[in-house]
Formats: structure tokens, sequence, C-alpha cells
């Protein structure tokens, strides 16, 4: 039988990927089952779409369809409780729909594996443990990488990380959302796609409804005026009737409350705490103060004597959780609600109290963000029993406040929401009335009794009714799940109050239980009933208990909120009920806010239950979540709101939002008020169906709006689960919400995983349940990440704390190990790609000065008389001077070099040809100076060459290597140390070391007397070659003539007045730009003395540079970036010692960063605060600007006025434009002038298409003339036609004769306010970034530093951060230093900050150590280099997470 193609391909392709290792010998097999299974005959039995689609995946074992393990796993797992057959089938049909899609799986350093199982595959990208010393730690020196010549293109694309992205591209090759239409957005609003209402989406189309109302509350005979006065009467008459049974954790009763015990406790309670407790002889208390009650739940008798003590005693109790540690999940906001509440006082029990954790005093411990609280045990001991005249007030129910009940919201923050004694009344009277309760009932009740249905049934309503409740504590449900039917069956209880939880759990461990009957129950409420998975919960319970008596008329589903306190509930078979009723309806309708009963379409549906009637005495109508509360049409969802008498009556010192959400008025489709009475909204979502049910689909807190359209947590939630149910994750542990990331809902949902699922099998789980939810819901998830077993934070009783869970997120303080990031697929709002207008050409008017009525921008240094010279007839007595770390200064004077270089020059000329071009190596030192004029002495072409590293032979030698080839030097000049080691065996393995020229050493040269100097016939012969490789890894060599060197060094005298008196403190690198000029050619030109600290010594000794400008009271130093960056990291805390050895800096006038990029405004500001300590002028610090086509262009000098800062918009910016703006504003980005303009310098702006001159302030270009411009880039792939525009290009329009030199740097000019030495107003340079670095991305051009600052304020466990792209994929690298654990956290906190600033998704993010991003000598990362070893796979990641 043949194979058909597209499988012949797929196998072609697995083979592949079990050769390079990208997926296990198991799951090849697995796969290639799976491929083949059609064409191989059936299983008996089974259906053919079943063994192939619906077959799990990727377990540890493969199991056939029912195989035994399977069922009897299924059977004991706790965790079924939001299981619902019908949407387990919807899932794996969606599944089934897609086919295999190749998703990249992210790559993981082992150490980082905390959980993988131990046969768990080698992750792609591991194999190579090889480390690149290149990356090695503890680098001795700012890595030096190995250069790649001119232009390379890319890796070879067979290797391993870029199948990967191979494969990701693939998998965003097929765009799952409608295209973007595509136009250029003009102007500066960059407009973000703005979602277009689909025309055929559904609309409601039903009547408008109507206020629905509740039947009248029934007029009872005696019924007490106030909960308290039922207390007083129920104690009074029936003091031995039983109000409370407490349990332990081994189900016995404990302790059983009569009415009368809990009257008279709460009265002792009550006089204690007003009579008995008091601060400097005031009383503590005063009727309507509010007390905290902090009881555990395992002691229900305790709390309702507190609680009733304060109702006594007209206090407000606010009953909140008991704080297990300092650091709870929202605890700190629970300190907030009892300060705001004015909470002085806590009431616990003996037990509870010593468990509290404790301050070294032994007193209880203050929480984070707690008022100072006195504690108040509440036991027997504690409180006195009142004089005989004494009574408590019992007065009737007023409106003042009863009590307060906490709520936390869906941003965390917790509100207290007062109820009036008059609301809590009728409540438990609607209660009452609803459920049909008697005098003397036994009700079971297994919820929180301190706060919702737990507090309304089982401590409020019970009381008015004298009935007897048994208290089951959550401790006890999670010992033994069947405890609350137990004792149903045992107490005969009529009622039990349950959650979907309970009912779920008890399922699970009903075998064991024979015995039990639940036929006396006739009503079982099911406080979540609004929750969309109560129902499965309720029909499976009601099919395995209808056997022991259960009845299915008595499950009552109901709803409430904190604010509304009961909404609608089921009511019991003995009232008369109409059925109760089932929806099966359309998601994509819900998602809509629209009613669609759903037939045909079985995939994304949600089945709900109703919630019975309204409560008796309310009107309830659902109105419009967002905007005007308009009445909803009857096929619509929206917020239910009711008006009673018993709902809550505020948020406790919230007024704004207590007016939003107590005091709505809904309105008619004509705005006409509903009632004059204000109706309280429920936060519930849901609609009024046939026979006046009331239906919820969900809550306002798990509402997520995501591109105009409505998804509740729990239904994803339900869909998530329903993928191969609970082989990776835990059921009951799984978080969903939604964060605003670029103006638009994302949905995150993060799981625990199951220590022994292995690393593929959660990768595979985590890409089918993003399929699951984008099929059956239609809505990407932006972020799955899966946390270890039992990290999550939890709530009081279980489950998980949203909030807090999304505040870890957010801070990136969860700690995943497991993370899959989509934003490819569900960001689909990015601003429109920008497409470039014709620019207008040389048809552009010029007159005089101005370009299209603005001044062109052009500026030029002072004018420099010619003074005819050559530098070697400057050779007076200068003085050069040599710092080293070692005591033993070794100073030189010009005559001691000459002599020095006139002995080189001897040895050269017996040896070498006039014009052969010779490589000094040599460390920075007197040698290096002496032996470059040497070479020119003997009329030899110096080419200067950092030595390699001894500790990093690898990556090092291979550079010197190729500058030596390139340069075509016939020799190599240099000490003995470093000749041994070109030629040592190390470096053998390196390089090939025989094709080394001549190697001659210069230690120890003969005394001969030399013969005549060389004379250059011309100013243009060649004087040197100075090679460097820029922050691209591209090695350029550049030519520098006689008249140029002389030139550059006339120039640098003027502009920083060096005269032969001062002295200069040079700490920079001596090879090649403004670092070699200062250092080689300056001092020997000017005559003023030079102190060279070689930046290398830093490493070992920090402050060295600075203690050499301060006890030489140098006026004028030079270091660069990684210079500055050593002295404010090292030094930073150290001023102080610094001050005591006598460091001082107030000597310094100008201190001059040399560099070829943008200014770095926040390291010169932190280096300036840090040394103003030892006399820094804030003024001083400086930068230049130097590139390949002219080593500098700009120099602050001793003259002229201060840098200038301007701020400008970094959205124009991408759009090659400048718009200043105010500092602060969004978006704004700070750019600092670089320097001033050279003497003999003139710059000009010019459009890089057009070549066009461009106006002040606009960005394009930065043109140089000069007569130190190099003459040309020294190659030997005959490429100098590619590039001769860099050094001779004229503009196409306005003046066409000068000559320029382009520089590949973005900038612009501005003419500023300020004057220059000359009087003429001062034009200021600033230099944006390389056009070579930039990347194009959406049409729009982006400088990598800006991402990277971005990146770097994400998180603070990010050091450093370096971004490339690769085929259009934008790469974020980032250096992690903290532990390894936090390095998935850092994947989405880079995605969303990308986003959010750039409006860019990113690809890839690679973590890596500290010290893996290349540097170069002068502080710039190599980018182009990091991205040759990311996609060689060298970088040895500590994650790379490919974003979907």
């Amino acid at each position: 039988m043949t194979l058909p193609a597209e499988v012949r391909e797929k196998l072609a392709e697995l083979e592949l990927e079990l050769s390079e290792g990208d997926i296990t010998q198991k799951g090849y097999e697995k796969k290639r089952g799976k491929l083949l299974a059609p064409y191989i005959p059936q299983i008996q039995g089974v259906d053919p779409s079943l063994q192939i689609d619906n077959r799990i995946q990727a377990s540890s074992q493969a199991v056939l369809p029912g195989s035994k393990h399977n069922k009897s796993r299924a059977a004991n797992t706790r965790d079924e409780r939001f299981r619902s057959d019908l949407h387990t089938e919807a899932v794996q049909a969606a599944l089934a729909k897609y086919k295999e899609r190749k998703m990249p799986m992210p790559s993981k350093r082992r150490s980082v594996l905390v959980q993988s199982s131990v046969e768990a595959c080698t992750p792609p990208g591991e194999t190579s443990v090889l480390v690149n010393p290149l990356f090695a730690r503890g680098r001795v020196y700012p890595v030096r990488t190995q250069p790649r010549f001119m232009l390379t293109l890319g890796v070879p694309v067979n290797s391993r990380v870029s199948s990967k992205i191979q494969q990701l591209l693939n998998t965003l090759k097929r765009p799952k959302r409608p295209p973007l239409r595509e136009f250029f957005v003009d102007d500066f609003e960059e407009l973000l796609d703005v979602q277009q209402i689909d025309p055929n989406q559904p609309k409601p189309e039903g009547q408008h409804t109507s206020p629905l109302e509740g039947e009248p509350l029934g007029v009872v005979n005696n019924w007490p005026p106030s909960l308290p006065a039922a207390l007083q009467r129920w104690g009074a008459t029936q003091p031995k009737s039983p109000c409370l049974t407490a349990l332990d954790n081994a189900g016995k009763p404990v302790y059983t409350l009569t009415y009368g015990k809990l009257w008279t406790r709460s009265q002792k309670l009550a006089y204690t705490l007003l009579n008995k407790l008091s601060t400097r002889n005031e009383p503590l208390l005063m009727p309507g103060d509010r007390v905290a009650l902090v009881f555990p739940n395992n002691d229900p008798v305790m709390f309702m004597v507190a609680f009733y003590g304060c109702l006594l005693a007209e206090l407000v109790p606010v009953p909140i959780e008991v704080p297990l540690t300092r650091k709870d999940a929202g605890s700190q906001q629970i300190g907030f609600l009892l300060g705001s509440c004015g909470v002085t006082l806590a009431l616990t029990t003996d037990a509870c109290q010593k468990g509290l954790p404790k301050a070294q005093t032994g007193e209880v411990a203050t929480f984070k963000g707690w008022p100072r609280l006195l504690w108040f045990v509440t036991d027997g001991k504690h409180v006195v029993k009142p004089p005989k005249d004494w009574h408590p007030p019992i007065r009737e129910a007023s409106n003042d406040i009863a009590y307060i009940e906490y709520k936390t919201s869906k941003e965390g923050s917790t509100m207290g929401i007062t109820v009036s004694h008059s609301a809590m009344l009728a409540h438990c009277h609607a209660l009452t009335q609803a459920c049909g309760y008697t005098e003397a009932e036994t009700i079971t009740n297994v919820l929180d009794f301190k706060r919702e249905a737990g507090l309304w049934h089982g401590v409020l309503t019970s009381v008015m009714n004298r009935m007897h409740v048994i208290s089951i504590p959550y401790s006890l449900m999670k010992v033994n799940p069947l405890s609350w039917i137990q004792k149903v069956h045992t107490y005969k209880a009529r009622v039990a109050v349950v959650k979907s939880r309970d009912m779920h759990w008890s399922l699970l461990a009903q075998r064991d239980q024979r015995d039990v009957s639940l036929s006396s129950l006739r009503m079982l409420i099911v406080a979540d009933g609004a929750n969309p998975w109560s129902i499965s919960s309720c029909d499976a319970f009601l099919n395995v208990f209808q056997a022991r008596g259960l009845r299915p008329e008595v499950i009552c589903p109901c709803a409430s909120s904190s604010e509304a306190m009961t909404v609608a509930i089921r009511r019991p078979p003995e009232l008369g009920v109409p059925p109760p009723g089932k929806a099966v309806l359309s998601m994509g309708g819900l998602s809509h806010s629209v009613i669609r009963v759903d037939t045909e379409e079985k995939l994304s549906v949600l089945t709900v239950q109703d919630v019975g009637q309204v409560m008796p005495g309310a009107l309830v109508c659902v109105v419009r979540v967002e905007g005007t509360p308009y009445l909803c049409q009857t096929d619509e969802v929206g917020e239910i709101c009711v008006n009673s008498g018993s709902t809550g009556v505020a948020y406790y010192g919230l007024p704004g939002m207590t007016k939003n959400i107590f005091e709505t008025i809904p309105v008619t489709s004509s705005g006409i008020p509903v009632s004059d009475r204000p109706f309280t909204r429920t936060s519930l979502l849901g609609f009024v169906g046939p026979d006046s049910l009331v239906f919820v689909v969900g809550k306002m807190d798990g509402l997520m709006v995501v591109s105009g359209r409505r998804h509740n947590a729990d239904d994803v939630v339900a869909t998530a689960l329903a993928v191969e149910p609970m082989k990776f994750v835990y059921r009951g542990r799984i978080a969903v919400f939604s964060l605003s990331v670029l103006h638009d809902e994302r949905i995150v949902v993060v799981a625990e995983q199951r220590p022994d699922a292995s690393e593929e099998d959660s990768f595979q789980w985590m890409s089918r349940v993003l399929q699951a939810i984008d099929s059956i819901h239609q809505v990407g998830v932006y972020c799955l990440a899966l946390v270890p077993a039992n990290t999550l934070p939890k709530a009081p009783l279980g489950g998980i704390h949203i909030s807090e869970t999304k505040q870890r997120f957010l801070e990136g303080a969860l700690h995943p190990c497991n993370v899959l990031m989509c934003p490819h697929t569900c960001v689909t709002n990015l601003p429109k790609p920008r497409q470039k207008q014709p620019e207008v050409g040389p048809a552009s008017m010029i007159v005089g000065n101005l370009v299209a009525g603005k001044r062109i921008a052009q500026a030029c240094g002072r004018d420099v008389a010619q003074l005819e010279d050559n530098d070697q007839a400057r050779k007076v007595d200068s003085l050069l001077h040599f710092t080293h770390s070692s005591p033993a200064h070794i100073r030189s004077s010009c005559l001691q070099l000459h002599k020095r270089a006139e002995r080189v020059a001897t040895a050269l000329m017996g040896r070498l040809n006039t014009g052969d071009h010779v490589a000094l190596v040599y460390p920075p030192g007197i040698d290096l100076i002496a032996t470059f004029y040497g070479c020119l002495y003997a009329g030899c072409v110096p080419v200067t060459v950092r030595p390699p590293h001894p500790q990093n032979l690898a990556t090092t030698l291979p550079t010197v290597k190729m500058i030596v080839e390139v340069s075509k030097s016939v020799c190599i000049l240099t000490t003995q140390a470093i000749m041994k080691l070109l030629k040592s065996k190390e470096a053998a393995a390196a390089v090939d070391t025989k094709s080394w020229p001549m190697v001659l050493d210069t230690d120890d040269l003969p005394r001969k007397k030399s013969p005549q100097m060389y004379k250059p016939p011309t100013p243009e012969m060649l004087a040197y070659l100075d090679f460097s490789v820029s922050t691209t890894g591209i090695l350029a060599g550049v030519k520098m003539s006689h008249a140029a060197t002389s030139a550059l060094c006339r120039s640098i005298k003027l502009q920083c007045e060096l005269y032969p008196s001062r002295q200069i403190a040079i700490c920079l690198d001596p090879y090649c730009g403004l670092g070699f000029a200062l250092w080689c050619l300056c001092s020997v030109y000017s005559g003023h003395q030079s102190i060279l600290v070689p930046p290398l010594e830093l490493e070992s000794n920090a402050s060295l540079w600075l203690a050499a400008v301060s006890q030489y009271k140098v006026r004028v130093t030079f270091c660069s970036y990684s210079v500055m960056e050593m002295c404010t990291k090292g030094l930073g805390s150290q001023t102080e010692a610094l001050r005591l050895r006598n460091v001082n800096l107030s000597c310094v006038r100008t201190c001059m960063v040399v560099a070829e990029e943008r200014p770095r405004i926040a390291l010169t500001q932190s280096f300036s605060k840090i040394f103003k300590d030892l006399g820094l002028s804030s003024r001083a610090v400086s930068t230049t600007f130097g590139c390949r086509v002219n080593v500098a262009i700009c120099l602050q000098g001793t003259a002229g006025p201060d840098p200038t800062t301007v701020y400008v918009d970094m959205r124009a910016l991408r759009h090659d434009r400048v718009r200043l703006v105010e500092r602060g504003s969004p978006h704004s980005l700070p750019l600092m002038e670089s320097g001033k303009i050279l003497p003999g310098v003139k710059v000009i702006i010019a459009n890089t298409e057009t070549k066009g001159p461009l106006g002040d302030s606009h960005l394009g270009e930065v043109w140089v003339s000069s007569p130190h411009n190099a003459t040309g880039y020294y190659t030997v792939y005959g490429e100098e036609a590619l590039h001769a525009d860099h050094f001779n290009t004229k503009l196409s329009f306005g003046d066409t004769q000068t000559v320029w030199a382009r520089t590949g740097y973005l900038g612009f000019l501005r003419r500023t306010d300020l004057t220059d030495a000359s009087g003429e107003r001062h034009d200021a340079l600033y230099v944006v970034g390389s056009l070579d670095e930039t990347l194009e991305l959406r049409g729009m051009r982006y400088h990598p530093i800006d991402i990277e600052t971005s990146v770097i304020r994400s998180h603070k466990s990010i050091a450093e951060c370096a971004v490339f792209t690769w085929t259009n994929l934008l790469v974020v690298v980032v250096e992690l230093e903290g532990s390894e654990q936090e390095a998935l956290d850092l994947v989405a906190l880079v995605t969303n900050v990308v986003l959010e600033e750039h409006y860019l998704i990113v690809g890839v993010v690679v973590v890596v150590d500290p010290g893996v991003i290349p540097i170069n000598s002068r502080g710039e990362k190599q980018r182009m280099h990091l991205r040759d070893g990311f996609l060689a796979d060298q970088l040895d990641p500590i994650y790379v997470a490919y974003n979907m």
C-alpha cells in the first residue's frame, strides 16, 4: 500500500527531528505510529477517528483506548469538579479538527528542569553542552569577539536554533486572523488598529424587558422586631434548644451550643467589651465602633458568641480571615480595610491567638498594611458576668450598620460592604419564606460561616427560626469529603448548604459508604449554583445519590453576591414551583452578550441551569453592563440588578463606588427611570428565562473583554480542564485572568503542573489547551504558564487567590516552570505597518540656506589656519608618562622615546621595504608608542593590534590573525611573552600558527646608529592603518594619511587647548580610533604630558584612573563607557573611602567619554552624581563622537557652551522624524548633544535615500567634511567600490561641489539659543544611532538601545539586554542576574513591555547568564556576534521561549 505524499513528507520530517535530537525515540515512535494508524487494520470495534486523534498524545505510556489504567485513575482522582462530559467531548472534537501544528518547543537548560521526569528527553538545544569559551564566565576583560569580515551573510540554516525558528515562522505563516489593511498613518498619532465591528455578529432581537417582581414578603405573626430580640426570645423561652453543633477533624461533635448558652455568653461578652476595656480611663469602645472578628474556620461556636456579643453591645463586627503568616495572599488589602473602618480591637480565641505570628516582644506581630490592633481573647476566663441590673439594649431593627462583610474585587482591593440591621432582618425574613424554614429544623452547613451564604443561613436566619446548625469545618471536608452526607444521615437534617465542590468531592469517596440515606433532605442549597460547572456537579451527584434517597427536586441552586445578598433561589418542591430549567447556549452568541439557543454546533456551547425565582419582596431587572444602565432585551445578557430591603447598603468609606453599585437607576430604552428607588448591581451576568426563572452565565469579576467580545474566566477554565483531563495539571489549581496590554485585554492561564509530568508532555498539553480555547471560545490565549505544584497563592478556603496570582505574574514573582506566549496570534490591534511615501526629490526649492522654508542643517567648527607642519617635525621635549598599577612608574621623555624608535627603525630597515605594513601587537604601554614611531622612521605603515588574551585564546587570537592577514602585514613586532603565546600549542588549536608572517620581538634591540630617517614625499602618503570591529561585527580598516594625522592632532589641540604645560589623563584602549590618536599622536604633537591608564588595570584596581586624575590635578581627561561603568559599579559605595585617601576631582574641567554611539545619558548622569561628593563638577562630563570615516567629529573641549539635552518623541523617530517634546511626556526620549564640532570639521544632515540636504531638526544621516577624514577603507576583498561613497560623496542638490564622507549614523542638527566661542549661535549635533544597527520592522526604523532600555526596566533581575532580528522576528536576549527560577518570569514581562512601548511583538526571548552578551573595548554591545552565537547554538541559554 503506498502512503499519500503528505504522510511521507511528515514521516521524513520526523526522521529529521530524530536525527537532530529534537524528539526522543519514544516520541518519534508515538508520532510515527499515529501517522500510520489510518493505514493499518483497525483495532477491533474501535472507531478509527478515535484511534487517531483522541488518543491522549503525550502520556508517559501509550494508552490504548479504554485501557484499564485510565479507568482506575479517573475513578479515584479527587478533582473532577469542573468536569462535564459534554464539554470534554466538545474539546476533544475541537482538537481533532486541528492538524498537528508543529510548534517549536522552548529550550531549557538542565538545571531549570525543576520537575522533569527521570526519562524526560534532552530538550532540543542541549546536546551541545560545550560552552563556547567566548561566553565563559568570569571574563578577565571585555570580550573582543571574533569579527566577521565586512558583510557576512547569516549562518548555515541547518543549525538547531534556526530550524526551530523556521518552525516558528511556519506556524506564523498561516494567518489565523484577517490580514491587516495596510496604509501609511501620517502625523504622529500611530493609530492602533481599531477592531472593525463584524457586520454578521449576532445582535439582540427580543422585546425590551421590564423589571421582575418576587412574591410579596408574607406577614408573620409575632415576628421579632430585630435579630437580637429573636435571640433574647429563644434564650429565655427555649434555653435548652440546640443552636449549633461543632465538629472536630475526626467528625465527632465537640460542643453543642444551646440558645440559652448563646444568649448568656453573648451578654457577658457585650458587657465586657463596653465596660471592662478602657484606655486612660476612657472606655475603649463606643456603640457603633467597628471590631474585627478573627476566628478560625473550625470554631463556629466562638464566632457566633462574638458576633452576637457585638450586636448586643451595638458594636459593628467585621469578620475577617485568620492571618497565618506575614505574607498571606491579600492580607495587606484586609489591613487597608481594617484601617479605613477605624478598627482598633480584634476579638479571637485563645488557641487562635497563640497560633498567630509573634513579634520579638511576644505580642502578635503587626501585619503588613494593618493598623495597630489590640487583641482580646473571648474565652470564658476573660469575660465577666454583668451585674443583675445591666441589660443589653434590644432595639427595633434600624438603618444603623449591623455588620461589615469583606469582599475582594477583581483587582485585589478589599471593600467592606455595610449591612444595616433592617436589611439583615429583611434578608432573614426573605430566606425563611423562600426556603420554607420552620422552627427547630436541622440544617447542615459546609460553607464558611463568616460570610455570604454560610453566614446568612448558618448564623443569622437559623437564630431567627431557632434552627439547629451542624457546622462542618473545611479541614474535616479535606480529610473526609463524605462527612457532610454522614451528618445529614445522622441528624436527619432537612436542609444542607453546600458548594458544588463539596458535592463533587463526596462523589469520589462515596463507594466506602453503603448505608447513608439522604431521604430526610427537603432542600439541598447549592450556594455557587451560578457557576458554569455547578450543573455537572448537580447532575453527577443526583445520578449517584438518587439510589440513597435523594429526590431530584430537592437540589436548589441559588445565586447571590456580597452586595445584593441572595438574589434568587430555586424553591423547595413543597412550595409548588415550576420545574427546573436548562439552557444550552451558543458561546459565540454569549461573547456578544446575545442569547442563542444552540442546537446544531455542539462544540462551543454552554449548558446552564436556572437559579430559581427572584427573592420575595425584591424587584429585579437586567441592565447593559457598560455605560447608561438601559434595560436589556429579552435575548440579551446583562448585569442583574436588585431593589429590595435586604441588600447591602454601601462600601464602607467609598462614597463614589457606592453610588455606582448601590444607587443605580435603570432606565428604559427611551431613557425613563424604571423606578424611583435605587437598585443594587449584583455583579452577576445573566438573563430572565421562561417561567420567570433566573439564569446566570458569569460574574463581572471573571469577565474578560477581548477585542469587544466577552469571555468568562470560569468557562475558559472549564475548557482548559477538558483537555486530557488531569494528567498534567491539578484540577482545582488553575487561574484565568486578563491583563491590559496595548489597549486591549489579554487572557492569561496559569496552572499547577503535576510533579511527574515530563517537559514534553506539558508542552504538548499547553499547545492543545491553546487550540481548544481558540476553537471553542474563538479567542487567543496571550500567555499560558505552568508553575510547580503547590506554589500558587491560596484563598482562605481552598481555591486560588486570583488577584494575588495576577499581581505575582506582573511583578515577575510567579516562577513558572513552563511558559508559552502567543502574542502573534492574539495581538491584532497593532498600528498599521508603515509604507514609505515617495520622497520629494531635487525639485525642492533651495533659496540661500533654506530647504522648503527651513534652514539647511549644516554646521562647522572653527576655521583652522593652514599651518604647514609635519608630525615628525614637532618632536620637542614632550613628556610621556605611563601610569601602571605597579609603583615603579615609567617616565619617558621624548628623547628616550626617539632613541627607542630609532632602534626599531634600524631593525626594520634592513629587513623591510618602504611602504610595507607592520602589525604591532603590544599591551598598552610605551613600547607600543616607540615602535609606532619606529615604523614611521623606517617608512613602514604601522597597524596597531590588540594582543590576544591568554585565558581566552580561542576567541581573541582569530581576530589578531584576521587583522594581520587583512592588513597584508609582512612582519609582526611584539614582546617576547606575546611572541611565545602566538606560537604556543594553545594558539595552534585556534589558528594556523605556521602561516604567521615574520615575528620580531623588540625587547632587546641592539643600539646601532640609525641611517637617514624616512620623510614622506607627499602629505597624502599613507601614515598608518586603523582597524576596528564595528558594533555590527564588521572588521573595517581605514587609511590615515600623514596630512590627515596632522590635521587631527591640530584640531584636538585647538579644541582642548593642549599646551605643553598641560597634563591630560587618558584611560582608553590605544588600538584604534580616537583612543589611539590621544594615546600615540596628540601628546607628541602638542608636547603636553599624558598620563596613560590602561583600562584593563581597572579590573584589579577600580580607583586607579580617578586616583591618578586627582594626584596630577588633571584638567582634561578621557575615558570610555566601559571605564565609566566600572567606576560607577565598582566605586559607587566607596566614595567615602576615596575621600579619606584624598581623592579630589574638583580639578577636572572636562571629562570626555570617547564613543561611537548615542550618548548614554543615564550612565553619565549617575557617574556625575556618584562622584559629585569627590568634587566632580556636574558640568564636567560630556561625550565625543567619531566613527570609521572620521575618528573625531565632536569633542566638548574646554571652551564653549555646556552640552544641551533635548527630548524627542520616540514614535516620531521610528518614522525618521524629529518631534521635540517636553521632559516627562509619554514616549519621550532624552538625547544629549555629542560634544562640540571640532575646528575644521563641517557637518551636514542628508537624506539617506535621496542624498539631498535636510532642514534644521530633521533626522538624516550625518555627513562630514574635514581635513582629517580617513581616505578610505583598506580591505582585501576589492570591495572598495561598494563603499567608495562612504568617503567621497556629494549632495544630489544644493551645494553639489563639496566632497563629504558618510558616517553611517543618524542624527540631526539643531540651532540653539547659546553662543559659541566665535560669538555665533551654537549648532548642536545630536546622534541618534548607527544606521547599520537599526532594525527595520513593520516599515518603521527602531534603534536597538531603545527597546533594550525598556526591557532592562521591566524586571529588577535583568542585568543587560541586547536585541536583534532574524528573518523578521525580533529576538530579545536578556542576562539574568538572580536565580535561574526567575528565568521564565521574564518571558511575559519582556513581551509586555516591548508591545506596550514599541508596538512590536517579540518573536524569541533568550535568557542567558550575566556576561554572555559580548561587548567590545569601547563598551558597545556586539549584537551581530550575539546573533551568530545564538543561531550557532553557542550561548548555553538558561531558557529560550519561542512566542507564537
